[in-house]
């Protein structure tokens, strides 16, 4: 049997990481994103692992459409059986700069969906007898940085429900789990690195070697394919004994 993976946030940045490391193991995927080309993208992800995909850009701070971005799965490939709540965004700022708009947005997408999501899809994967979630969270899920509060905020958010879910879904083969990866090299982390020079007056390549990856005792970016052999792990079917855990993929960040 076919499996089926919505991976939201997936046509660019990790998400895509992500999906291309599905695909090459003969998953179906819907992806998820804001890409004018999305649908290109998916399509072009079929033809190169003649897998089936389907493309939607449904808005992930609106309850309402999440459970049609989960129905439309279910709808089109008969099924959902890997949920990874992948989409995030960022803004760096301190917080009495911080703009409320702003904030109510990332918790938004970077929490809040993720309830929504995983809410929506629980039904299907109770009835399967058969689920993973994958919780794309952050070394800021478990560490703290200045200029982060609503990331940060969400992120830590992200792993306490994650633990929550681990729990109500053993009875059914529902697992959950976290990727916390440390700097990976995306567009989001392009436009951090151009914030964090903004804000702290300093060069570009300073931030990075000064401020992101500081903390990591690894000084590298975490590579996008590494955090797609991560999910593929905790997607198998005898993954059914790991769940309510967080996976570090950080360099170090978090072993100081």
């Amino acid at each position: 049997m076919t499996k089926t993976a919505l991976i939201t946030g997936s046509t660019s940045g990790i998400g895509f990481g992500i999906a291309e490391s599905f695909a090459q193991k003969g998953y179906q995927i819907m992806l998820h994103g804001l890409e004018a080309n999305g649908k290109e993208i998916a399509q072009k992800l079929a033809q190169r692992f003649n897998i089936k995909t389907h493309f939607s850009n449904h808005n992930l701070t609106n309850a309402e459409d999440i459970d049609r971005l989960i129905e439309l799965t279910v709808n089109t490939f008969g099924r959902i059986d890997v949920l990874i709540n992948n989409a995030g965004i960022q803004h760096v700022s301190p917080i009495d700069e911080f703009p409320n708009a702003t904030y109510e947005k990332i918790i938004a997408i970077n929490m809040n969906a993720v309830f929504y999501a995983s809410k929506a899809a629980w039904k299907h994967m109770k009835n399967n007898k058969f689920g993973r979630i994958i919780n794309i969270s952050s070394v800021h899920g478990i560490r703290a940085s200045e200029f982060k509060s609503a990331y940060v905020t969400a992120k830590h958010g992200v792993i306490g429900l994650t633990k929550v879910l681990a729990l109500e879904g053993a009875p059914f083969n529902i697992t959950c789990n976290a990727i916390c990866p440390g700097y990976v090299k995306t567009p989001l982390v392009d436009n951090q690195i151009k914030d964090q020079a903004k804000s702290h007056h300093l060069s570009e390549t300073e931030v990075i070697e000064k401020i992101m990856l500081k903390k990591q005792a690894v000084k590298d970016f975490i590579p996008i394919q590494k955090i797609g052999e991560m999910a593929l792990l905790l997607a198998a079917d005898d993954a059914q004994t790991i769940t309510g855990t967080n996976f570090t993929l950080d360099g170090g960040w978090s072993a100081q």
